[in-house]
C-alpha cells in the first residue's frame, strides 16, 4: 500500500483525501458509507446514554486506545485546592450525577479518563490537540458540535449525537454521507491587533448561519497560512456556526512544529514517516470545490455580534442594524425578535453599549495564546467597576503554563478572576451563568438566546476585544485602546512541563455469554396529523431545549422543557402567542419549520425533547446536518422540501388541516390530495420503516472492519493509540451472533 497521496488523474481536496483514506465500505455514490474513526473524545454530557446502550446490548468498547475522556461542561471552575472527589465537590445534583456516571463508565469499559484532579483535564477540544491525540489526516469525533476545532490539523473532525457516540464506541466506525466541498479563501494582511476570531466572525457575516450546510469548509489563503495553530483552531471551531459539518486547514510546518514531542504524538522514525504522509494531504491543484468564497483580509476589522445568531455580526465601528432595511419578512421578524431580546435600538453605536460581564474561555478561545492577548490588554489597566470579568483556561496545562509566565498575576492585578479549567460560562450548564438581561462580552462561539443563562445577552468577540470591553466597561476598539502597540502572543511551547505517564487502562466490566438485548427504534410508515407552523429561520438547538435542561443521564423526560424559553414567561405562565401553546396545535405530531432548523449543538437532546413532546415528523427547506442525523437515529423523520412546497404545507398548518406523510412512497399528501415528493437516503428509509439497529448492522461487518484495522496498523502505525494491543479475536465486541441476528431484517450494503 502506498504511503501518501501521489498525483492522480482526478485532483482531490483535503477532505476528499481523508474521506477516501477512511472508507471501510461504500464509495458507490450512495449515502451509505462506513467510515473508520481514528480518534474519539468523550465527555460527561453526551455519553451516559451511550454507555447504557452498550450495557443493554452487552457490547464492549472496540478500541479503548483510540478513546479519550474528560469532564468539562458541568465542572465548577472555582478553586480546587480542597478537591477530594466529584461527589463532595460538585454541589449541583444533576451536574454531579453526570460527572460521576462518566467516572463509573470509563472505569468499567477501560477508557482513558482525566478527571478534575488531573492537570491534563480540560475542555475536550483543548486537551486533544495539546496532548498530540489529534493528528493530521485523521477522523475525529466527539459528542459535541465544536469537534470541528480539530480540523485545524487537517483532520476530518465532526460532532456527533449520543447514538453515534454509542456506534463509535461499539464499532469504531460511523455510517456517513459524503459532504460537499466549500472553500473559504482569505488573502492579504490583517489589520494590526485583528485576530482569527475577527476573521471567522467576518466569515459568518458573509456566508450566514446556513451558508455551509451540507459541506466541509476548507479554510485557505495567505491570511490563514500565517496563523498559529491556536488561531486556526478558533477558525475551524466556529465552522459549525455556519452550518458546516466540519472545517479543515491543510497541515504544514506550523502544524508539525506544534505536534512534535507531544505525549500522544508519534516519535522517532515513525514521526518522520508520519510527517512524510501528512505533507501529501493538501488539496491538489485543480481539485474541485462545489463553491468558493473569496475574502480580503484588509476588509476585516475587529468584529462583534449584535443579535442572537453568530451571523449577526458588525464591525466595532458600526451600529446596531435596522430591521426595516431587511427585505425578507422572515429575516426581518427574526431581527426584531433578536433586538427585543438583546435590548438594543437600531442605529446605536456599538461602542456606546455597556457590558456587565466579560468571559474569556471556551473551546474557541481558552488557549495560551488567547490568555497572552488578554494579559497584554489588561496590563496596567483595571476592570471597570461595574464589570465582572473572568478568564478560564482551557486545560490544566494551559493554566500551568500561564502561571509559569506570570500571566495570572497580570490578570489578577487588573481585576480579572483567574479560574480552573472547564467550559464555564460558554453555556448555562454549570454555576458560571449570566442572570437575566446581563450583557456579556464573550469569547465563546454561540450567542443564542439563553446560551449563557436564561435571558442573558451574549456578544461574541476576540479575547483582546473582550479584554478591552472589560477594562472600558463598554464595547471598545482594541486598536484604539492599544494605540500603536502590537499585541504579541508568542509561540506555544511545552518543554517546561514534563508529561505525566500514560498507564494502560483495562476494562472491569464483564458480560455473561449469550446475546444481549437487540437495539433499534420504533417503526415509521405513514402519519396523518395536524401540522404546527413555525416559520422563523435558524431555530437553534438551544431554543429547542435550553442547555440548562441537558444535565440528565436519561433519554426521556425532556418533552416538558421543549421550546421552554419560547413557551413560557419569566413567571412560568404560558405565552399564548407561541404556536404549541395554542389549543389547535397542542397535539400536533408534525412541525413545519423555517430554514436551517436545528442549527447549533450536536447534542441529541433536541430530537429527544421533540419526540418526547409528541413530534414525529419535521418539514423544512433545510436542517442542520448533525440535527438531521440525530433525528434519523431516533425515528424522528426530517423531510426536506423546496420553499414552494414548504409554503404549501405551512398554509395547511395555518388552516389546521391534517396532512399525511407516506414514507414508503416518499410523499407528503396535502388535505387537497396534492402529493409533494421528497428524497431520502435508501438506507435511512429502510432503518426508519423497519426500526433497525444500525449498530448491529455495522457489527455484522466485523470482518471487513478488522481487515481495515490490520492494514492500517501495518501501513500507518502512528494512527494506533499509545497503548494499542492487537485484538486476538473479533469476539471482544459482544457475541457477534447477536449482531448478525439483529441484522437479518436489514442490510448495510457497500
Amino acid at each position: 500500500m502506498e504511503i501518501g497521496y501521489a498525483a492522480g488523474p482526478t485532483p482531490q481536496t483535503l477532505y476528499d483525501k481523508v474521506w477516501n483514506h477512511h472508507m471501510v465500505g461504500g464509495g458507490d455514490g450512495s449515502d451509505t458509507n462506513l467510515i473508520y474513526i481514528d480518534r474519539h473524545l468523550v465527555h460527561e454530557v453526551t455519553s451516559p446514554q451511550a454507555f447504557d446502550g452498550l450495557r443493554t446490548a452487552k457490547r464492549f468498547v472496540r478500541r479503548t486506545d483510540l478513546t479519550l475522556s474528560t469532564v468539562d461542561h458541568n465542572v465548577p471552575t472555582t478553586d480546587r485546592s480542597s478537591y477530594k472527589d466529584a461527589e463532595t465537590f460538585i454541589k449541583e445534583q444533576d451536574s454531579r450525577a453526570q460527572v460521576m456516571a462518566l467516572e463509573q463508565n470509563v472505569k468499567e469499559f477501560g477508557v482513558r479518563y482525566w478527571g478534575m484532579d488531573d492537570e491534563r483535564q480540560g475542555i475536550v477540544h483543548v486537551i486533544g490537540p495539546e496532548q498530540g491525540f489529534t493528528l493530521p489526516g485523521t477522523t475525529v469525533v466527539c459528542g459535541d458540535s465544536h469537534t470541528s476545532t480539530h480540523g485545524a490539523f487537517g483532520a476530518f473532525a465532526i460532532g456527533i449525537g449520543t447514538s453515534e457516540v454509542e456506534h463509535t464506541l461499539a464499532t469504531q466506525t460511523l455510517v456517513l454521507k459524503k459532504l460537499k466541498n466549500l472553500r473559504v479563501q482569505v488573502d492579504g494582511e490583517l489589520h494590526k491587533n485583528c485576530a482569527s476570531k475577527d476573521v471567522v466572525l467576518h466569515i459568518m457575516g458573509a456566508i450566514g448561519a446556513g451558508g455551509g450546510t451540507g459541506s466541509v469548509i476548507e479554510f485557505c489563503g495567505t491570511a490563514i497560512e500565517k496563523m498559529s495553530m491556536e488561531a486556526r483552531m478558533s477558525i475551524c471551531n466556529m465552522s459549525i456556526e455556519a452550518g458546516a459539518r466540519a472545517g479543515m486547514i491543510a497541515p504544514d510546518d506550523i502544524t508539525f512544529a506544534y505536534l512534535k514531542g507531544r505525549p500522544m504524538a508519534p516519535g522517532g522514525a515513525v514521526w518522520d514517516q508520519a510527517v512524510a504522509f501528512w505533507k501529501t494531504l493538501a488539496s491538489d491543484k485543480g481539485a474541485r470545490f462545489d463553491r468558493t468564497v473569496f475574502l480580503k483580509a484588509e476588509d476585516i476589522l475587529p468584529t462583534i455580534t449584535w443579535g442572537t445568531s453568530p451571523e449577526d455580526t458588525v464591525p466595532i465601528d458600526g451600529v446596531v442594524p435596522n430591521p426595516e432595511d431587511q427585505a425578507d419578512p422572515h429575516k426581518k421578524a427574526a431581527m426584531i425578535r433578536s433586538l427585543e431580546y438583546m435590548g438594543l435600538t437600531p442605529g446605536t453605536k456599538m461602542t456606546d453599549i455597556k457590558v456587565d460581564k466579560a468571559f474569556i474561555g471556551s473551546c474557541t478561545n481558552s488557549r495560551i495564546e488567547d490568555i497572552r492577548a488578554v494579559a497584554a490588554v489588561a496590563k496596567g489597566r483595571k476592570v471597570a467597576a461595574h464589570v465582572v470579568a473572568m478568564v478560564v483556561p482551557g486545560s490544566g496545562n494551559v493554566r500551568k503554563q500561564a502561571e509559569a509566565e506570570g500571566l495570572h498575576l497580570v490578570l489578577k492585578e487588573a481585576g480579572f478572576e483567574w479560574r480552573e479549567p472547564g467550559c464555564s460560562m460558554c453555556l448555562g450548564m454549570n454555576p458560571d451563568k449570566l442572570t437575566p438581561q446581563q450583557r456579556c462580552a464573550s469569547t465563546s462561539n454561540r450567542n443564542f438566546e439563553g446560551r449563557q443563562g436564561p435571558k442573558g445577552r451574549t456578544h461574541l468577540m476576540s479575547p483582546a476585544m473582550a479584554a478591552a470591553a472589560a477594562v472600558t466597561g463598554r464595547f471598545a476598539d482594541v486598536r484604539e485602546l492599544m494605540g500603536g502597540a502590537t499585541i504579541t502572543t508568542g509561540v506555544t511551547t511545552r518543554a517546561a512541563f514534563p508529561d505525566t505517564a500514560l498507564p494502560t487502562v483495562t476494562p472491569t466490566i464483564t458480560f455473561a455469554a449469550g446475546a444481549g438485548a437487540e437495539g433499534g427504534m420504533g417503526k415509521f410508515s405513514t402519519l396523518t396529523a395536524v401540522a404546527a407552523p413555525m416559520e422563523a429561520p435558524n431555530i437553534d438547538t438551544d431554543k429547542i431545549i435550553p442547555a440548562r435542561f441537558l444535565k440528565t443521564i436519561k433519554r426521556t423526560g425532556l418533552g416538558a422543557s421543549v421550546f421552554c424559553d419560547m413557551r413560557f414567561n419569566a413567571d412560568g405562565s404560558e405565552k399564548p402567542e407561541f404556536v404549541l401553546n395554542k389549543a389547535q396545535y397542542r397535539g400536533a405530531n408534525i412541525l413545519v419549520c423555517g430554514d436551517n432548523f436545528g442549527c447549533g449543538s450536536s447534542r441529541e437532546h433536541a430530537p429527544w425533547a421533540l419526540k418526547d413532546w409528541g413530534i414525529k415528523c419535521l418539514i423544512a427547506t433545510s436542517f442542520a446536518d448533525i440535527f438531521q442525523s440525530n433525528c434519523y437515529k431516533n425515528g424522528l423523520v426530517p423531510i426536506v422540501l423546496d420553499q414552494r412546497d414548504v409554503d404549501k404545507v405551512m398554509d395547511d398548518a395555518s388552516k389546521v388541516v391534517q396532512v399525511t406523510v407516506d414514507l414508503a412512497r416518499q410523499v407528503v399528501i396535502r388535505a387537497n390530495k396534492e402529493e409533494l415528493k421528497f428524497e431520502i437516503d435508501a438506507f435511512k428509509k429502510d432503518c426508519l420503516i423497519n426500526g433497525l439497529d444500525e449498530i448491529a448492522l455495522t457489527m455484522a461487518k466485523d470482518a471487513e472492519i478488522s481487515k481495515f484495522e490490520q492494514e492500517r496498523t501495518a501501513n500507518y502505525p502512528w494512527l494506533d493509540g499509545v497503548d494499542f494491543v492487537p485484538r486476538a479475536s473479533s469476539k471482544r465486541a459482544a457475541d457477534s451472533a447477536a449482531s448478525k441476528s439483529a441484522a437479518k431484517a436489514g442490510k448495510l450494503d457497500f
